[in-house]
């Protein structure tokens, strides 16, 4: 498709994913499943079946461009977009938007997490495409809303109003957007069949999203604004250090999404799972009898049930009497918690750091 660009942001720490996933080399740069590809590789191939080589872009901390460029070889340097500070993905999108319409005032643009799982990719190309075709011709603001199949809390929803959009039978406009409700709420909103989970994958032109940050986020419009004519030049680098870290820490649903008109959602089910956690990954991974995932040959397992492991294939280790627990080492880090507090990981890391230092995290 003429005009047609991607942005694969992957700036992320990945902290719910440690021992592993360090801020040295977070969750995106590793091969979590075992696939052979890391999940930045992955997407970037699944957006190269979309948009040429040439148009596809990568938003990332300047610590990981080396990383980006080390993995994606055929990725022009200059598509590597170094974030000097982490703004969250307000200030990214807006820093995107403005250097893909100066490089292309018709730009069409596909803004996708570098860390997330797609298992269907044939269904995942054609969802895109219907995207990319109805935003190509009208200024709307469309998300992909992920069809759920549980009453899962810690994914953001969006609740879809009756109605179609012109032209397809398949986009809708978009009701309500609501952050991680609670279990009970969760499930009155599957009941409903009125809501779906945010995928965090959006397509817009870039006229569209602009405008809406014009009215939406001024300062950050006009910031960005100030250095039009830097963008796509030699001096782009030495603006984006100045001003990107007095951007606001905002995300790209808050500050425009949930406030803009002309929003829409995408229904999809293209076996996709944002692999927040290390429980996501054990759904993705064949279980044993015992409904453990993750054990080597190296891993003897006795009276071990519902576990989640990762160990080295080196490291020789004995699980016994060990049920519903995360068992996961990476170099000479090592954790061992409950799986029902794996959402408290990110506060393990922060004690670590604390008490042990920052090169352990």
């Amino acid at each position: 498709m003429e005009h047609t660009y991607a942005v694969i942001m992957a700036g992320g720490v990945g902290s719910r994913f440690w021992p592993t996933s360090t801020a040295q080399k977070p969750k995106q740069f590793l091969d979590i499943l075992g696939t052979g590809e890391s999940l930045l590789q992955q997407t970037y191939r699944r957006m190269s079946r979309i948009v040429p080589a040439e148009n596809i872009y990568i938003v990332t901390h300047a610590d990981y461009a080396d990383q980006c460029m080390a993995q994606l070889p055929k990725l022009p340097a200059a598509n590597i977009m170094a974030e000097p500070a982490r703004r969250n993905t307000a200030p990214c999108v807006a820093y995107a938007a403005f250097k893909l319409k100066k490089r292309d005032p018709l730009a069409n643009i596909i803004i996708t997490p570098a860390d997330h799982l797609v298992t269907k990719e044939d269904e995942f190309e054609r969802i895109i495409r219907l995207g990319l075709a109805a935003t190509a011709s009208h200024n709307i603001l469309l998300t992909l809303g992920i069809t759920p199949h549980r009453p899962e809390t810690g994914y953001g929803y969006i609740q879809f109003k009756p109605e179609f959009f012109e032209g397809s039978e398949e986009i809708r406009p978009v009701k309500t957007f609501t952050e991680k409700p609670n279990r009970e709420l969760a499930e009155s909103f599957l009941a409903t069949g009125e809501f779906l989970w945010n995928a965090g994958i959006f397509i817009w032109n870039a006229n569209a999203i602009l405008s809406a940050y014009e009215r939406l986020m001024p300062e950050l419009y006009e910031a960005f604004n100030a250095g039009w004519d830097t963008l796509n030049t030699p001096e782009e680098a030495a603006f984006i250090e100045k001003t990107y870290p007095l951007s606001p820490n905002e995300s790209i649903d808050y500050g425009i999404l949930e406030k803009a008109p002309q929003v829409y959602v995408l229904p999809a089910e293209f076996g996709w799972s944002d692999l927040g956690s290390w429980g996501a990954v054990h759904e993705q991974r064949k279980e044993d009898a015992q409904g453990n995932t993750g054990a080597t040959s190296n891993v003897l397992l006795f009276d071990a049930k519902d576990n989640i492991i990762s160990v080295p294939a080196h490291v020789v280790a004995v699980l016994d009497g060990l049920e519903g627990y995360i068992v996961i080492q990476s170099e000479d880090r090592l954790l061992v918690c409950p799986r029902e507090k794996e959402q408290d990981i990110k506060q393990y890391v922060t004690e670590v750091k604390l008490k042990l230092g920052e090169k352990h995290i």
